[in-house]
């Protein structure tokens, strides 16, 4: 039988010590021992040998020996007295394994503002039962209380959020030929109420203030809105389809239209393609009458589908709309045009108001390739069979028939693991089944014609620095440049309008800057954005803006 070294030596150590013991003590009685005797210390010499043979053994493979019975041949010491201290030295790794090392700290996800996850997937450790809500603010790896994150709440189930921004700077003003002013804007102020009314039906909901509020009288000095920009209830039934209730929902296409708070993107205003008040392709925050369906697909895919109100093609006020409503008789301002984009083709979300019959679908895929860590994208598409609302008709008199809309978008975030680099792209096309029907190419305006697409495409780098601890928070640098180019005026023009574009459709844009985190929940900026066109004289609208934003 084979045996190791070790346990040779401990066989005859064992051996000497039992004959030394036996000799001396035959001489005391000088007697020789019964055979029975001799056979009796035999086996149990036998017996202490296979114990201690397979406590070696145990050890050499770090697995502990397991206690002995009480009393029997290499018993274990008695336990210490209740109270005692005990220490019990670290079992060794296995022979050829390597020692254990502490996990390595998980990467900044990519694609959000310093500690914040961004879409679901992508948090480290177990994934929730449910991913995010799509439309809903990304869940945080920090549980925060209730109340704006500071007090716990009064009512179970209930909780309150908020974000905003203030704005300040200066920027040229186009309708004074360039002229820099000096202002402040109130941009917005939200407040995020939810209550779990079970454990799966949940309600959501954001009421947005902007530019100070809703008022106009002399002594109010505003100019702004109150309005509900979000609000459903959520019937989570399991991780793979779920249910959203008919209610105010923002139409699941970008991310920056889903995820719009300040402290999730790093420039003063929005990205140019998601800035709806910019010109943008994608009329962010894109809010509709809808419901949809969502859930996940496979680990780190998930999906939307919405069925919305549509755009439409009608850009006048609220008040225009008629008794029987229907445009009015005279002119009107288009929705859809190659100057402002979409940005004024939102259907109104109250008081059956809405001036199209045809409802539009909404599909996106998010996803968090497992391939590929610090990544993550969504593809969205949109469709409506129809935008021009009852009675469109041109200044010449005669009608506007149907015209489709497509939208498709495609975005990434991607944060290089390990590093503090970050980058970020995107891709937006607006196709038009029908252009000489959209109230544009029929308006006598012959310089905000369409064609039959519109387009944009943007390109993001930017780098995380730490800069240390300072006022019970973690601080974060991350300079940035964007580049944005849109084309709103292509080809394929048709209508009634003479087609003279002046090239303001046309328009790059270069935006430089920083975003310091004071936390993960606010947000200080400052940027210097360049605006080139192809209009006479330029765009005239420059700008360099600061901004505090925040999102708890």
């Amino acid at each position: 039988m084979h045996r190791s070294l070790g346990t040779w030596v401990v066989i005859g150590l064992v051996v000497a010590l039992f004959m030394g013991d036996g000799g001396d003590a035959r001489a005391a009685d000088d007697s020789e021992p019964t055979n029975a005797e001799l056979l009796k210390e035999l086996r149990e010499m036998k017996q202490r040998i296979q114990i201690l043979e397979q406590q070696v053994q145990q050890a050499r493979l770090g697995v502990p020996p397991p206690a002995p019975a009480l009393g029997g041949p290499g018993a274990m010491p008695p336990a210490p007295p209740s109270g005692t201290a005990r220490t019990t030295p670290p079992t060794p790794p296995p022979e050829g394994t390597a020692p254990a090392t502490p996990p390595a700290v998980v990467a900044q996800p990519s694609g959000v503002a310093p500690g914040t996850p961004p879409e679901p997937g992508v948090l480290p450790g177990p994934p929730p039962l449910y991913p995010p809500p799509p439309g809903t603010q990304p869940q945080t790896a920090e549980k925060d209380k209730a109340i704006f994150g500071l007090f716990e709440s009064p009512l179970e189930g209930l909780r309150l959020g908020s974000y905003g921004e203030f704005k300040f700077g200066s920027l040229q003003n186009p309708a004074a030929n360039g002229q820099w002013q000096t202002g402040f804007d109130s941009a917005r102020i939200v407040l995020l109420p939810s209550y779990k009314i079970t454990d799966n039906i949940i309600f959501n909901a954001e009421i947005e203030f902007e530019h100070a509020g809703a008022g106009f009288d002399d002594d109010d000095k505003l100019h702004g809105t109150a309005e509900i920009e979000q609000a459903w209830i959520d019937f989570l039934i399991n991780p793979h389809f779920n249910i959203r209730s008919p209610g105010i929902d923002i139409v699941p296409v970008g991310y920056v239209n889903l995820y719009h708070e300040p402290t999730l993107f790093y420039s003063v205003n929005r990205p140019e393609i998601d800035n709806g008040l910019g010109n943008g392709l994608i009329p962010t925050t894109w809010s509709a009458p809808s419901m949809s369906i969502w859930g996940k697909i496979v680990d780190n895919l998930n999906y939307q589908f919405q069925v919305s109100a549509s755009l439409e093609d009608f850009g006048s006020g609220f008040d225009a709309r008629t008794e029987g409503n229907t445009v009015p008789d005279g002119p009107y301002a288009p929705g859809v045009d190659g100057i402002n984009g979409l940005a004024f083709a939102k259907a109104p979300l109250g008081d059956f108001k809405q001036l199209v019959n045809n409802l539009a679908y909404a599909l996106r895929l998010s996803y968090t390739p497992s391939f590929l860590p610090g990544f993550a994208g969504s593809t969205s598409g949109y469709y409506s069979p129809n935008i021009e609302p009852r009675g469109a008709h041109g200044d010449n008199g005669l009608s506007l028939h149907h015209t489709s809309l497509s939208i498709i978008d495609t975005e990434f975030r991607y944060r290089i693991p390990q590093t503090g680099l970050e980058l970020r792209g995107e891709y937006a096309e607006v196709f038009f089944g029908s252009p000489k029907n959209l109230r544009a190419n029929n308006d006598s305006d012959p310089t905000n014609n369409v064609g039959k697409t519109m387009w944009g495409l943007s390109g993001e780098v930017a780098y995380h620095i730490p800069i240390g601890h300072a006022l019970g928070v973690n601080w974060e640098a991350v300079p940035f440049y964007r580049y944005t180019y849109m084309n709103r005026q292509t080809g394929g023009f048709a209508g009634s309008d003479e087609n003279q574009p002046t090239g303001a459709g046309q328009e790059q844009f270069h935006t430089i800057g920083f975003a310091l985190f004071p936390g993960r929940k606010l947000v200080l900026k400052f940027d210097y954005q360049i605006v080139l066109d192809r209009q006479p004289g330029g765009s005239k609208g420059n700008s360099i803006l600061g901004a505090v934003g925040w999102f708890f």
